[in-house]
């Protein structure tokens, strides 16, 4: 840590021009400083777009020769995407853009005037002042696959999203105007949404024979062998139905517009879906993810997508700190306070290793030993959450390994970090 902290240091000379930028939608404000963080150009606007970073470009080529600098590193707080347009830029003119974190600006502000006030022109100053420290991270441009993944795995995200909302819709609907319809359909299957879209309210079941709605619901495409039984039952259930009957008019189109966007992101899932798979198919690491049990192609693509290759990490403790998954303790004097992960990284990445853990512990043997041996062992046993924030940390570290070694998953090779198994090796 303190030796990749010095690096950081070490790359901020009496040659370099540091820049801190403050970002925002429509104007960013950039300030430079030397290596002593003393104020070479008080902070100024940078608009967003094409003559604002080219003018941007223009003062940075002449601070440098008014100041006989060499070099120049800018800095900037991540605000959502709007850094990623300058970030492109400064890319393509070989500019080095480093991020500093939002709490530490955040904590730092008061240092220089010990006031709590917060400006776009102040934040670029302490901005430029802790990139000068070597209080910053190394932000990752992505392109070609990784970029198209990223933004693929995103948009996927956002329609699944969708999906479950338009789901929770058509329960909530269900649950007013015809709640026994879940006796019979407990959940969204092609019969349940042609029904819907043909009888969705129980009146219109009155007086119609079992044939009849059999008929009815393979017109609707896609539905091509309705269950005589499950006609017959929501036929017996409409009967006695104590579903709403007011407000049916608008009801009736609400219904039928939920159904048809449901199958519209149920198509555009499946379909994004496909096309990820594919691209993820190209990459080198996806011969060797594929060899460990538990691990399915979209699992491969939203990590690749959070990640982005595994061979730009050295160690694999990178990635760990990455996710957020890093130890944390809180101890003063006699006070010893209990460990536990920062959550300082991508949450969706995160969220991914635990949603892929629960599966990864019931179908792959060496994990799920490996998961007994933790929360069973005699000397400091793990609670079952414990355990699972481990086991997430050793899986990165076990796909790191094989990605960048190009080996197939070795489960008995993982299996002796449990020393019964070992010795019994």
């Amino acid at each position: 840590m303190d030796f990749i902290q010095n690096q950081k240091i070490n790359q901020v000379t009496e040659k370099t021009l540091v820049i801190g930028i403050d970002i925002a939608k429509r104007t960013h404000y950039a300030c430079f400083v030397d290596d002593r963080g003393r104020v070479l150009q008080i902070s100024f606007s940078v608009s967003q777009s094409r003559d604002g970073f080219e003018l941007f470009y223009k003062r940075i080529l002449v601070a440098m020769k008014e100041s006989e600098k060499t070099e120049v590193i800018v800095g900037i707080e991540p605000t959502g995407h709007y850094w990623l347009n300058l970030a492109y830029f400064l890319q393509e003119r070989g500019i080095p853009l480093v991020m500093t974190n939002p709490m530490h600006v955040k904590r730092s502000k008061e240092l220089d005037d010990n006031l709590p006030t917060k400006h776009d022109r102040k934040d670029a100053l302490v901005i430029a002042r802790l990139v000068k420290d070597g209080r910053f991270s190394y932000p990752r441009i992505l392109k070609d696959m990784e970029a198209e993944l990223r933004v693929g795995s995103t948009f996927r995200e956002r329609l699944v999203e969708e999906f479950g909302a338009v789901k929770n819709m058509m329960i909530r609907w269900l649950d007013r105007y015809f709640p026994e319809f879940t006796q019979v359909f407990p959940k969204f299957g092609k019969m349940a949404l042609a029904a819907l879209e043909c009888t969705p309210f129980p009146n219109d079941l009155h007086q119609k024979q079992v044939d009849e709605l059999l008929v009815l619901f393979k017109k609707v495409e896609g539905m091509k062998s309705p269950q005589k039984p499950k006609a017959k039952r929501l036929i017996e259930v409409a009967a006695t139905s104590i579903g709403i009957t007011e407000g049916r008019e608008m009801a009736r189109f609400e219904i039928a517009t939920l159904v048809s966007r449901y199958n519209q992101l149920e198509q555009e899932i499946e379909s994004i879906t496909q096309q990820l798979v594919e691209l993820v198919k190209t990459s080198v690491e996806y011969e060797w993810l594929t060899t460990v049990p538990g691990l399915g192609d979209t699992t491969i693509v939203d990590l690749l997508a959070e990640i982005g290759s595994f061979s730009h990490y050295d160690d694999p403790r990178q990635i760990i700190k990455l996710a957020g998954l890093t130890l944390r303790e809180n101890s003063s004097g006699l006070h010893k306070g209990q460990k536990r992960i920062s959550k300082r990284g991508r949450r969706k990445l995160r969220a991914l290793l635990f949603r892929v853990m629960m599966p990864m512990i019931r179908h792959n043997e060496a994990f799920r030993k490996l998961h007994e041996y933790y929360i069973n062992r005699q000397v400091n046993p793990l609670r079952k959450k414990q355990s699972i924030v481990v086991l997430c940390g050793k899986l990165l570290k076990v796909l790191h390994g094989i990605s960048t070694k190009h080996k197939a998953f070795d489960a008995q090779r993982m299996m002796k970090d449990i020393p019964s198994l070992a010795e019994a090796m």
